[in-house]
């Protein structure tokens, strides 16, 4: 486990030259064995960085505070150029002080895991590099988001409809309101807030993403109009509160149009109750967004999908995140929507430099005018390729799996309260709880919280240290902090879990 230097080293023939020398600045017989050369040596420290990533002797992480890593590393941009050893060295170093997310024992982000099939198709998309605006440019690659994002909207339960990938879940939430803000008002394009005779008014759990909120801020509503609805003891929001909020602000004037239903909290893993939800959106003619960037993935498990997300083909709109539970390297964020016509008629720009209407083609193909990037990166072809090679059937184990190693986890706490404390049940790959050090053990609960919240960031950090794995942790609402581990990796094995309250226990245990 100790730190390697760098064994990846070029003839010094070609390690002294420079970029110059490599395709496309050379003429191509001349170029192309430095260029092969090069690349290889860079496939060669790729290769052994995935091989470290899943060997269990290997560190997850070397930490350094950041004014050390700053010492340590040489980031400064020359006036000329390098050679190409140098950048070889660069390429070395960066990985080596890299947190290793493919790592079995990184169960820190909702996004973990190296699936090296969506990684190869990465690797292919940064090869081609293309946008993703029109046909013309990247026909392959617009067939297969149409193809793959069809089969997501049929099963979230629709016929039809509209689809398209997003640089991240939260700009994919934003989408979702834009498209509600202009299916009730149609004229806000063109004439901004003249068109709406009143205060609009959104709706979402305390517990939601942050991003739900930011929304109201750049969109103009302002955070006091996005009125977060309580949520009960699982983390799930309260349709009966709901309900209230929504005749409150009504009563008021204001006019309730959006409401945010959250599948899989960032922090608990909690589902809202969809159905009950949805009947409250109909009866107030209000908008219905399903924000399950991260819960999504279970929608592939008939084992798991139901009562989670039962009731989310009712949805206007949803988000889900690939690159979350199913594995898929980031970015993959995807938002649908049931209504064929709403991207475009809302977003649309007609620039005539991009979006000409008579094309050789079909110009319904061109996806960039729908979105309000431009600019868009190919973030499809890794999820195609992923899902080819797994098939329904294999992203269905896949999941199945990390929900019962989730429940393997619990099975585990529970049988040892003396040394942990499970917070709740979870509903899905979040298991939340805390570590209790030998003196707080015979303590009262009540008595050692505090205790307990100042403890788990300091075992934190000793794990952090010692490299040896990563837990992420946080307060909520009236709860001091508290470790919440996340298993959406496929590497992860019961031995792992073992592990990991082990190393916890021999971590912890004196503080």
């Amino acid at each position: 486990m100790s730190e390697k230097p760098n064994i990846y080293q070029l003839d010094k023939e070609i390690g002294n030259l420079k970029y110059t020398d490599l395709l496309p600045n050379t003429e191509l017989n001349k170029a192309m064995h430095t260029t092969e050369t090069f690349l290889k040596q860079l496939v060669n420290i790729l290769l052994n960085y995935i091989k470290e990533s899943n060997d269990r002797n290997e560190k997850v992480l070397h930490f350094y505070h950041p004014a050390e890593m700053k010492a340590m590393l040489d980031l400064d941009i020359p006036e000329k150029g390098l050679p190409l050893q140098k950048l070889i060295d660069d390429c070395f170093t960066t990985l080596k002080y890299q947190v290793r997310t493919g790592h079995p024992m990184f169960m820190n982000q909702l996004s973990c895991g190296l699936d090296v099939v969506s990684m190869a198709g990465e690797w292919l998309i940064a090869t081609a590099n293309t946008n993703m605006f029109t046909y013309e440019i990247a026909p392959v690659f617009i067939l297969m988001e149409t193809v793959v994002l069809e089969k997501m909207r049929q099963i979230i339960g629709w016929q039809g409809g509209d689809s398209i990938l997003a640089p991240g879940g939260s700009i994919s939430n934003l989408y979702a309101f834009l498209a509600a803000r202009h299916k009730m008002f149609p004229t806000y394009k063109e004439k901004g807030l003249s068109a709406i005779k009143g205060q609009l008014v959104m709706f979402t759990s305390d517990q939601c993403h942050y991003s739900v909120r930011s929304c109201a801020a750049v969109c103009g509503l302002g955070t006091d109009n996005c009125v977060e609805v309580p949520s009960d003891k699982r983390g799930r929001l309260i349709p009966s509160e709901l309900e209230r909020l929504v005749l409150e602000r009504k009563a008021k004037g204001d006019i309730p149009f959006f409401v945010n239903c959250t599948s899989g909290t960032t922090v608990l893993g909690a589902f809202d109750p969809i159905e009950e939800i949805a009947d409250i959106c109909q009866k107030y003619n209000m908008w219905l967004h399903v924000d399950a960037a991260w819960g999504g993935g279970l929608l592939l498990s008939k084992k798991y999908r139901h009562p989670r997300l039962t009731g989310i083909e009712r949805a206007d709109s949803v988000t889900w995140n690939p690159h979350k539970l199913m594995g898929t390297l980031l970015q993959c964020s995807t938002i649908h929507f049931k209504q064929d016509g709403l991207l475009i008629s809302c977003n649309q720009m007609s620039a005539e430099y991009l979006f000409m209407q008579d094309k050789l083609y079909d110009v319904r193909y061109d996806t960039g005018d729908k979105v309000i990037q431009c600019g868009r990166h190919n973030d499809i072809f890794k999820l195609w390729l992923q899902w080819r090679a797994k098939g329904d059937e294999g992203f269905e184990k896949q999941i199945d799996r990390l929900m019962e190693l989730a429940e393997y986890m619990v099975k585990k706490i529970k049988s040892m309260p003396d040394k942990f404390y499970l917070i709740l049940e979870p509903e899905m790959v979040n298991v939340s709880f805390w570590y209790l050090p030998t003196r707080v053990r015979n303590m009262p609960h009540e008595k050692r919280l505090n205790i307990l919240g100042e403890i788990t960031p300091i075992l934190k950090g000793r794990m952090m240290q010692a490299g040896t794995m990563m837990v992420g942790y946080q307060p909520l609402n009236d709860l001091p902090n508290f470790f919440r581990n996340i298993i959406s990796s496929a590497a992860v094995t019961e031995g792992d879990i073992d592990f990991l309250l082990t190393e916890m226990d021999r971590l912890g245990h004196d503080l």
